[in-house]
């Protein structure tokens, strides 16, 4: 079955068909023309006989002469019958094949009687039972018959028939010429169609496997042009498309790589939508919002939404209103805003397309401003208030004596001094922060460096009964620093430090090296920090206990400033605390030239 599935077999089968009709028809019309010819032929030449052996018993007066010449012009193919009356008629003997034709069957039969009524030659095919002694009991002959005058003046006959069998013969002959002619015709036209589709077909099986080619990706595929007909054109056209193929495709590898790349390289998340909601494309950002989707909703769930029901629902309204459409939802501690705008086909919404922005960093900023705000109008407040009352107090002359208006005085004076520190602090920290710091390295011994800075400290340890100590694990290590300014980041980590200790507490300044750079640990025993507090500790006026004010002389910009001048040393700054177990602020500064002394401990 495979051949008639081919182009060859179908183009082969096609030829034939029409080779085989035509040769059927032919041999229809040939052995018909044959046949009528033959027959024409027999009856013309048994005429010509008739005729002959009626003059010949004409002119003959000696009857037996007359048909021993009869009978040798009948010849052995035919048989004749010659009738003068009922009484006096005579067959021909020279052929055994045939039987006597009766003398009953000649004179009932319409057609031959005409011979004696009408006076004429009459020419008759009939099939006539047991008449032939061969094979066959019946047989086809034609009789042809022909009128003489006998010499008394009476209408005799003269009947010469023969069977159509030589005929038949012929025929058959004729028949096997035929089918021999049409055989070699079939398989001629075999040849030369199973040729000419080669010939058609090889080309069309180089495009086919070519085709298969371009299919698997290979667009440089060619197809060689062996002939300048339509085949060879159609193959060029093939290379061609090839060509467009392969320059569209990279076209298109191209914008996607550079869509690709777009989408990758983009801060905001994106998701695509089609019609149903299902997901079709998302980008990193994307993706980190659909896990924390799903990590919120938990690894447990055996059903875990393929997105917060908030997103359908606000795609359900993008499709059905067909406008853009927006929400801000929180998800594991992070604010998303989201845009989502419906994706058009021709006429129709096909879909949507999703934009996340991770709006965390902006809103925490908005609050960080705002608190700030209330913590600066906190923080001035107080003294405000307290210098205005005080001055009011002077102003009325409500002191009764002179040391009780000192020390309204001394109040005045020591709130103004907080002012002052408290604004000195803000345009530090708006310097450091604007990147207008200015760093003036020396080169620093710790161990005498330290040792003077928790000096400073003794008496208010001693007065809390807090153990302050310092250990140096790598001995006394020379750093290139700015002095004043990490003395200002140990200060506010220790003062910090002693003021959130217990009694019998204990405060220790642990100093190790680090790479080419120190690290120095500034560890308390004291109440702890908030694990939800500590991300924050580092932000301005902020406050892990609401309760707990700053004393009398904090500002609570600190840690704030000591952050900005860490990271003005390029280093970093961290805290790890436990509730009511203690707090350990770190912090490494990197160091090219550091060298190490002798251990001191």
């Amino acid at each position: 079955m495979w051949l008639f599935r081919s182009v060859v077999g179908k183009l082969w089968f096609t030829i034939l068909l029409l080779v085989s009709c035509v040769l059927f028809i032919l041999t229809i019309l040939l052995l018909k023309f044959f046949e009528n010819y033959y027959v024409q032929e027999a009856e013309k030449e048994l005429t010509r006989l008739a005729t002959k052996v009626s003059e010949v018993m004409h002119d003959y007066e000696d009857e037996k002469l007359a048909r021993s010449i009869a009978w040798t012009l009948v010849g052995n193919m035919s048989k004749a019958v010659i009738i003068v009356d009922s009484s006096h008629y005579w067959y021909s003997p020279t052929n055994d094949e045939l039987r006597d034709l009766p003398l009953s069957l000649i004179k009932q039969d319409k057609d031959l009687r005409k011979v004696w009524t009408e006076g004429k030659s009459v020419k008759k095919k009939t099939y006539l039972p047991n008449v032939q002694t061969g094979k066959s009991q019946y047989s086809d002959v034609i009789i042809v018959g022909v009128p003489f005058e006998v010499a008394d003046g009476k209408q005799g006959a003269v009947f010469i028939y023969q069977s159509l069998r030589a005929i038949e013969d012929t025929t058959e002959q004729t028949k096997k010429l035929i089918f021999l002619a049409a055989f070699i015709a079939i398989v001629l036209t075999t040849f030369f169609a199973f040729f000419l589709s080669t010939r058609i077909t090889a080309p069309l099986r180089k495009m086919r496997q070519a085709a298969f080619e371009v299919a698997r990706g290979k667009f440089d595929t060619k197809v060689p042009i062996l002939t300048h007909d339509e085949i060879g054109e159609l193959a060029m056209a093939f290379n061609q498309m090839g060509r467009r193929l392969q320059f569209n495709i990279n076209a298109l590898n191209q914008e996607k790589e550079q869509l690709a790349s777009i989408l990758s390289s983009m801060a905001d998340g994106v998701i695509t939508f089609n019609r149903d909601g299902e997901i079709l494309i998302t980008n990193p950002p994307a993706e980190r919002f659909l896990q924390a989707w799903y990590f919120e909703q938990g690894n447990g769930s055996e059903t875990i939404a393929p997105l917060p029901p908030q997103v359908k629902e606000l795609f359900v309204r993008v499709v059905r209103e067909e406008k853009e459409q927006s929400i801000e939802l929180t998800i594991q501690g992070r604010t998303w805003v989201i845009l989502m705008t419906p994706l058009y086909g021709k006429t129709t919404v096909r879909g949507a397309v999703a934009v996340l922005r991770d709006m965390t960093e902006e809103r925490r900023l908005d609050k960080l401003r705002k608190d700030f705000i209330a913590n600066v109008s906190h923080e001035l407040r107080t003294p405000i208030a307290m210098l205005q009352g005080y001055s009011e107090a002077i102003i009325d002359d409500i002191a009764a004596t002179d040391e009780e208006k000192k020390e309204m005085a001394k109040v005045i004076y020591d709130e103004s001094l907080r002012m002052g520190r408290l604004v000195n602090d803000l345009l530090d920290l708006a310097r450091m922060e604007a990147g207008h710091i200015t760093l003036n390295y020396e080169n620093v011994q710790l161990v005498p460096y330290i040792g003077r800075i928790i000096r400073k400290f003794q008496g208010l340890a001693r007065e809390k009964h807090i153990d302050l100590s310092a250990e140096f694990k790598d001995g006394d290590i020379d750093i290139t620093i700015d002095p004043d300014r990490i003395e200002q980041v140990l200060t506010n980590l220790i003062d910090n430090a002693i003021r959130h200790t217990d009694r019998n507490g204990m405060v220790k300044i642990i100093v190790e090296r680090s790479g080419d750079g120190v690290t120095i640990h500034v560890r308390d025993s004291g109440s702890g920090i908030p694990e939800e507090d500590l991300p924050f500790v580092f932000e301005r006026f902020y406050k892990a206990d609401k309760a707990r004010t700053r004393g009398r002389s904090g500002t609570g910009l600190g840690l704030a400033i000591a952050k900005n001048i860490v990271e003005a040393h390029k280093g970093v700054i961290s805290v790890h605390s436990k509730l009511h177990e203690g707090t350990t602020f770190t912090f490494y500064l990197p160091n090219g030239h550091m060298k190490t002394n002798m251990p001191l401990r």
